[in-house]
């Protein structure tokens, strides 16, 4: 069980709980409820012949959380992105990807979606100004995402904000991340981080502490979700004035 390789079953779970004096009625309802579960395969592990370990990791992490956080000061995160957006993303980043792995890495980000559909997990992102304004993807795109955020920030358990350009050094000092917490509690319990050839996974206490005091300090210096939503608005109804000047 420690190594793996094999999964706990519910009658195991709670004579553990039992042995080590585990009497929270929520702990050990979590953690029976987990046991239930524990031979269910995830989706994604049918596409792990094309993905990283360390991304296995994330989209694990992801799948399992109660509560998801996530800044993003360069691109729009994977649970926002619209498949035109996604693949052009996948295929002008710095890291090659072989082509015939486009689709499927598309497919994936798309099933990873699924995790914040209306009622879904709770998610908080916040979005750096410059995400909004100054497009990495043709101008068509860039407007059919816009439109998409729109839409997606209407739902009850996602909250998006921007960042506005007027936060300066807090933007450029904090490097983008997403945090994940597994219980009714909103305690960060693990954090990741991309870079151009991986996923890394953060777990000790003085790092899951101080990420979640910069996405709280992010928060707040943020415009609030209603504002934020405005700002979108005039971005985009801008970019298409622009369009039909042309």
């Amino acid at each position: 069980m420690e190594s793996g390789h094999v999964s706990a079953r519910l009658l195991e779970v709670r004579l553990l709980l039992d042995a080590y004096g585990v009497e929270d009625e929520k702990a050990r309802a979590r953690l029976e409820e987990l046991a239930k579960g524990s031979n269910k395969r995830g989706w994604w592990l049918e596409h792990a012949a094309h993905l990283r370990a360390d991304y296995l990791d994330h989209i694990a992490l992801e799948d399992d959380a109660t509560y998801i956080r996530e800044w993003q000061l360069a691109v729009f995160p994977g649970l926002l992105q619209t498949p035109t957006y996604a693949e052009a993303v996948i295929t002008a980043g710095p890291d090659y990807v072989d082509p015939d792995r486009v689709a499927q890495l598309m497919k994936v980000r798309q099933a990873r979606q699924a995790k914040i559909d209306p009622g879904g997990t709770s998610y908080a992102v916040i979005l750096w100004e410059p995400v909004i304004r100054h497009p990495l993807v043709n101008s068509e795109v860039h407007r059919e995402q816009l439109s998409s955020i729109l839409e997606v920030g209407k739902r009850q358990n996602v909250t998006l904000q921007v960042l506005p350009f007027t936060a300066g050094v807090l933007a450029g000092a904090t490097p983008a991340f997403s945090s994940f917490s597994f219980d009714s509690d909103p305690t960060v319990e693990a954090v990741t981080m991309e870079n151009l050839r991986g996923t890394s996974v953060l777990e000790d206490p003085r790092d899951l502490t101080a990420y979640a005091n910069g996405f709280d300090l992010l928060r707040s210096a943020a415009l609030a979700p209603d504002e934020s939503a405005r700002l979108i608005r005039r971005v985009l109804r801008s970019s298409e004035e622009e369009q039909g000047d042309l």
